[in-house]
């Protein structure tokens, strides 16, 4: 199961966009010790490829989703998860709905790259699981405590239908998040000792 799974709702455009360009990231930071990253759509299209646009668009920013197949969107996936990032709040609240006791690991992905950039810096951790389970959890913790980052701007734009320069923006954003999001969960790529040993992070 994985550790991070990425939420939208037919899981053929922008969510496919999303796990691929954080598995990306991730492998690049981790190698095989990367956490596995899938996701799944509120009413996905069951073995759908992504749509095209979608693709060609992963592959200008250097990520192959050709191979990705849509899944709909199970309590089996979603408990497991040690992080759920829904591309909207809609969707961060249909996780939420289904599996309530994953409340407090279910935000929007503009949402939990904020809170993370909020959050003191990273502290020591013995695995990338265990940094994403403690920075989940003071997440969760400052999203109680009141912060609201910008509830106007939380949504990333649903492009199907949309023309190829729509999803080139749209990958550019989810791609620059995606970034941000490992940072804010790892800290910066230079301080990755000061969460994993080298050792560690090579297996």
């Amino acid at each position: 199961m994985a550790s991070i799974l990425v939420v939208c709702t037919g899981n053929i455009c922008r969510s496919p966009l999303a796990e691929g360009f954080l598995r990306r990231a991730l492998e690049e930071r981790f190698g095989q010790a990367a956490p596995d990253v899938a996701s799944a759509g509120t009413i996905g299209w069951e073995g759908s490829a992504a749509v095209a646009e979608s693709i060609e668009a992963a592959a200008e920013r250097n990520t192959d989703i050709r191979s990705h197949a849509a899944r709909r969107l199970e309590p089996e996936q979603i408990i497991p998860a040690s992080l759920i990032l829904g591309m909207t709040t809609e969707h961060r609240d249909s996780v939420a709905a289904m599996v309530p006791q994953a409340a407090d690991r279910a935000f929007s992905l503009k949402e939990m790259v904020r809170i993370l950039d909020d959050l003191p810096p990273v502290g020591p951790a013995e695995s990338p699981i265990e940094a994403i389970t403690n920075r989940v959890a003071q997440a969760a913790a400052h999203r109680r405590d009141g912060f609201t980052g910008n509830p106007h701007d939380e949504d990333i734009v649903d492009p199907l239908g949309m023309p190829a320069e729509t999803f080139r923006a749209v990958a550019w954003e989810i791609d620059t998040l995606c970034a941000d999001l490992v940072r804010g969960l790892f800290g910066e790529a230079s301080s990755v000792g000061a969460t994993m040993s080298e050792e560690e992070a090579g297996r």
